[in-house]
């Protein structure tokens, strides 16, 4: 999937839910790999914000918060929830003060904003973030937590175990026909005793029943439902928009439980923990790799990995890898016990993982497995000990596609203990 953004900018203007403020917003194409950007345009025009997790103010309540500069932004999750249910990677939002505008309550405004606006393919490829292993928020009776899926998929239940509201539950795959239909249109909500504390507390200065649900007796006052469930739509709706602040789309399953903007946003936290730990290693730049980054390039595990570090790497070129040869090793069980030397065959083994390390470094060959196709030139020259440290210098003679030929010269101090040339073939995993 390759990265989108806007054909054409759009303005839209209106009043903030819980600053009754008037706001005016201009929203525009941006280059690939942006992201969402904001600028408070009254402030200093010049400061683009990525709309980003690291940039929440954290003490905002019912609604999501960007710091930008000296000024804030709040109640994006609308507008983010309709490019991340859409498919918009790059956008930049200018916009006047310090609320986005609440509409009708609904990302239903956006929506078609959007889609008038239209999409524009760019080069770069879509940023994922895959879910592999399950990440949880657990609140005792709210909860959010996400697991591995093929898709974005969210459920969603929600029990305020009160007579005004009754519990609802949904489940959906986010497409984006699926989200401009049954999401965009639901409406942001509160029971009418929330709404009289959150008046009290100095927000939802600029809410109303034509753009809130007020619920009591499980009606909402003043108003007609879009949906007999739209308070849950919206709750997913909520979540579509946090979820974008990671700077990502997501693949996995959310399941939460009465969740709010507090909770998604911790769930974002441990989400971008969990996908930097897991994201490929960058060894560019890297000189020396230890034992757990060699790991990550060759396939090679206990006891067939004969190399414990890497130093003097080049992707593609040369590197000098190290095996520390110990009494614990355990070929030295069946291989003359009596009179222990290392098998000349597994130094050649050693000298090809290195060659390994070297052809797998570069990036297009990350996460492929490289076979031998043929050993020639091979010459034992001294034994290999318990106690001795083997250096094997190994660089590349020959590189295409899918094959690669190196040179390997294996040493105890400054004596040639091997030498060999390897050819391998290069193949997906």
């Amino acid at each position: 999937m390759k990265q989108r953004t806007l054909k054409n900018g759009f303005g839209f203007e209106g009043v903030g839910l819980h600053t009754g403020r008037k706001v005016t917003v201009r929203v525009n194409p941006a280059p690939e790999n942006s992201g969402i950007l904001v600028s408070r345009v009254d402030l200093d025009p010049s400061l683009k914000v990525k709309a980003s997790f690291e940039n929440v103010r954290s003490d905002e309540l019912r609604q999501t918060a960007l710091v930008v500069g000296k000024g804030i932004v709040r109640t994006i999750e609308h507008l983010m929830a309709t490019f991340h249910g859409l498919g918009v990677d790059n956008a930049w939002i200018e916009i006047d003060g310090d609320e986005v505008p609440g509409m009708d309550g609904s990302a239903l405004e956006f929506t078609r904003l959007v889609l008038r606006a239209g999409f524009e393919e760019q080069n770069a490829p879509r940023k994922f973030l895959e879910v592999t292993k399950p990440v949880y928020v657990d609140h005792g009776d709210q909860s959010i937590i996400i697991v591995p899926g093929p898709h974005f998929q969210i459920s969603y239940t929600l029990s305020y175990h009160d007579a005004d509201l009754e519990d609802q539950y949904m489940t959906l795959t986010i497409l984006p026909e699926i989200f401009e239909r049954e999401l965009a249109p639901a409406r942001t909500f509160c029971l009418r005793k929330e709404a009289e504390q959150l008046l009290a507390m100095g927000f939802g200065k600029g809410a109303n029943p034509s753009n809130t649900l007020i619920f009591e007796q499980n009606r909402p006052i003043d108003n007609e439902l879009r949906f007999a469930n739209e308070a849950c739509r919206h709750k997913i709706t909520d979540i579509i928009g946090d979820l974008f602040l990671s700077g990502k789309f997501i693949r996995g399953h959310v399941i939460a439980q009465r969740t709010g903007h507090t909770l998604n946003l911790e769930l974002v936290r441990k989400l971008a923990m969990t996908d930097k730990a897991s994201a490929p290693m960058d060894i560019t730049s890297k000189k020396t790799l230890t034992v757990e980054e060699i790991q990550k390039i060759i396939p090679h595990r206990y006891p067939f990995l004969f190399v414990d570090r890497i130093e003097n790497f080049e992707p593609g070129l040369k590197a000098t890898g190290w095996k520390q040869v110990t009494m614990n090793d355990y070929f030295f069980q069946g291989h003359f016990p009596g009179h222990p030397v290392m098998p000349g065959v597994l130094i050649v083994e050693a000298m090809a993982q290195v060659g390994g390390v070297i052809m797998l470094g570069e990036p297009e060959n990350r996460g492929k497995i490289a076979y031998f196709m043929s050993v020639d030139q091979v010459k034992w020259r001294s034994p290999v000990k318990p106690g001795d440290s083997l250096r094997m210098e190994v660089e590349v003679l020959k590189k295409r596609a899918k094959f690669g030929q190196c040179s390997g010269k294996a040493y105890v101090g400054d004596q040639l203990v091997c030498e060999a040339d390897v050819k391998f073939a290069v193949v997906d995993a």
